[in-house]
């Protein structure tokens, strides 16, 4: 079970000032999306839904992703939506202003089938440039742009020798998990790992396989539920977004700082590196649910 990914980092320089929001990468994501549709979509007027050759549309396929009849296992109708195969990684920093000729960078994660469409990407995000974005619709051009080779998460077992008995996760972005149809504020194991499954489950399928995570789920959970929080050095950070598709201010704020966990962890490393990557929660494809994995315990 693997799943392949490409990381691409764009050098942007500014030809005028930029102003941006707190989180870059919902700027970049909702103005990328746009310009991608001009380009590649066939039936403008159409709504992707109910386009007749929606399966055949490079737009669809990497913004609109539709699910279909053969998901019916994954019990699609629990979830909203099959999450996006590319995640936008934005610098951390706070810094909003960027002046003409000053340059910054950002990272995007290509996920399975998606790899394919770099050129895509790249033709999006230079015309996106000329368009501008944030306030004012600052401009930029591509001063450089680096790719990874052809990366593999593998989520095989650990070695069964090693015994992870605590984990410490950095919570970068907001993380914004909904369980029992609202969003947490504490960050219980059993919840995180549920949302990573899910993650993992919908990615495999819809960007790489097209067949199910062979993974025991349910033993899973039970097994995550005996992990216990250690020490909760998290918070809640509220922001928000400005949609143009909706015509309106979204809020989007989720759990950030440092949490331990204790317990039985071995099962679980592989997905939890996994998401390291590939981001967990909500928002994912603009920056949001981005964490790393700062130390364990591990008994030999």
């Amino acid at each position: 079970m693997q799943i392949h990914y490409k990381i691409v980092e764009f050098t942007l320089k500014a030809e005028t000032e930029i102003n941006l929001p707190d989180f870059k990468g919902s700027a970049f994501r909702g103005g990328f999306g746009n310009i991608l549709r001009q380009i590649t979509c066939v039936l403008k007027r159409q709504q992707c839904i109910d386009c007749p050759i929606k399966t055949k549309c490079i737009y669809a396929y990497v913004f609109e992703t539709v699910s279909d009849t053969t998901a019916n296992f994954l019990n699609m109708h629990k979830y909203e939506k099959v999450p996006h195969p590319f995640v936008f990684e934005p610098p951390l920093n706070k810094k909003k202003l960027y002046q003409p000729a000053e340059e910054f960078k950002f990272k995007i994660i290509l996920i399975g089938k998606a790899i394919e469409y770099l050129p895509y990407f790249v033709v999006t995000i230079k015309e996106l440039g000329k368009v501008g974005i944030g306030k004012a619709k600052g401009k930029f051009i591509i001063s450089n742009i680096s790719s990874s080779n052809l990366e593999t998460i593998s989520l095989n077992s650990v070695n069964l020798e090693q015994n992870f008995t605590k984990l410490s996760l950095n919570i970068l972005t907001p993380i914004r998990i909904k369980y029992n149809r609202s969003l947490v504020n504490q960050l219980d194991f059993h919840v995180l790992i549920r949302s990573i499954l899910r993650r993992i489950s919908l990615l495999y399928y819809f960007h790489c396989k097209k067949e199910p995570l062979q993974v025991d789920v349910n033993s899973l959970i039970e097994k995550a539920e005996k992990v216990k929080i250690l020490d909760d050095n998290t918070r809640w950070y509220d922001w928000e977004r400005y949609s143009s598709r909706q015509d309106t201010r979204m809020k989007l704020g989720g759990v950030v700082g440092e949490i331990t966990y204790e317990g039985d962890i071995t099962p679980f490393i592989p997905f939890l590196k996994a998401c390291e990557i590939l981001h967990v929660g909500k928002g994912t494809s603009f920056g949001l649910g981005k964490y790393e994995i700062v130390n364990h315990q591990i008994k030999l």
